[in-house]
């Protein structure tokens, strides 16, 4: 079966021949062909693949509209299942230019949101869209591309683990699932009662009671998002797993996508995971890769 992804990407993104759009199509072209990916590309971007020639001859390449015709609103609709059996897009590429004012409009978050809701990926860095090709490949069963090793060179990164209110249990279940996965990264970074958590799992678990598997900074609330941000801003940080819940306001709204902001500024040294779903995914095919 095919899969079925949403594309789009800001102009910064696709104006230049070394941007992260055509740097993706360099290092994933291959894997999109080999699972047969359709991409449901807005308009400009659409254009722009075609120029590039790196999917010249691919029937994947499926044109939708101008984000000014309504292009991101069908990509919103078709992450859902349609009415009429139309089957509902795998996930979202949405290559995001932070200072983009287009990145903030109500079909943008819209598009985020409802792929959280739906457990489905919404990728929004270079990074993140390069790995996840590789995550589909390996999850159908095929062998890992060398060409990727680094990327997945777990002891040289940080990942950040965070979860909001609804959602702790779900990351420490998450955590510990994947304990050994997660135990290979450099550091673990979280934010205030979340990072508590996960260390009191991993103490149960044998970790050394003197040791904080989870470096703590503040809450959200307190700023903690706000630190995380700077660490991927400073590049010491290349993951957030971010568990968000989608159905209810934060007061600390701003913090939040100030953090999601720092990991697009990093486009190809960052990605961000914000479901449970998605990251289970990401972990099983992680460690196959190890």
């Amino acid at each position: 079966m095919s899969l079925r992804f949403g594309l789009a990407a800001n102009q910064l993104h696709h104006d230049s021949a070394d941007a992260a759009l055509f740097h993706w199509l360099r290092r994933s072209a291959s894997g999109i062909r080999e699972l047969e990916i359709e991409l449901y590309t807005v308009g400009r971007t659409c254009n722009a693949i075609e120029r590039s020639g790196l999917l010249e001859g691919y029937a994947g390449l499926i044109r939708y509209p101008y984000g000014r015709e309504g292009g991101l609103m069908k990509l919103v609709a078709r992450v859902t299942r349609s009415p009429d059996g139309t089957p509902p897009f795998d996930g979202a590429i949405y290559l995001i230019d932070p200072v983009d004012p287009s990145s903030v409009f109500p079909e943008a978050q819209a598009l985020k949101r409802q792929c959280i809701t739906h457990g489905k990926p919404f990728i929004s860095t270079l990074m993140g869209a390069i790995e996840w090709v590789e995550v589909e490949r390996v999850s159908r069963g095929l062998w890992p591309d060398s060409s990727h090793k680094r990327m997945f060179d777990l002891n040289e990164q940080t990942v950040a683990l965070i979860a909001h209110d609804a959602l702790k249990a779900e990351m420490v279940d998450f955590a510990a699932q994947h304990f050994d996965l997660l135990s290979r990264f450099a550091q673990r970074v979280g934010t205030g009662t979340t990072s508590n958590r996960l260390n009191d799992m991993a103490w149960s678990k044998g970790w050394p009671k003197d040791t904080p598997w989870v470096q703590a900074y503040l809450s959200g609330p307190l700023g903690g998002d706000a630190q995380i941000a700077e660490l991927v801003l400073e590049q010491r940080c290349q993951r957030v797993i971010f568990f968000e819940d989608p159905h209810v306001a934060r007061q600390h709204e701003a913090d939040i996508q100030l953090l999601e902001r720092a990991v697009r500024v990093i486009t190809d040294k960052a990605s961000c995971i914000a479901s449970p779903v998605v990251a289970h995914k990401w972990a099983r095919a992680v460690s196959r890769m190890l």
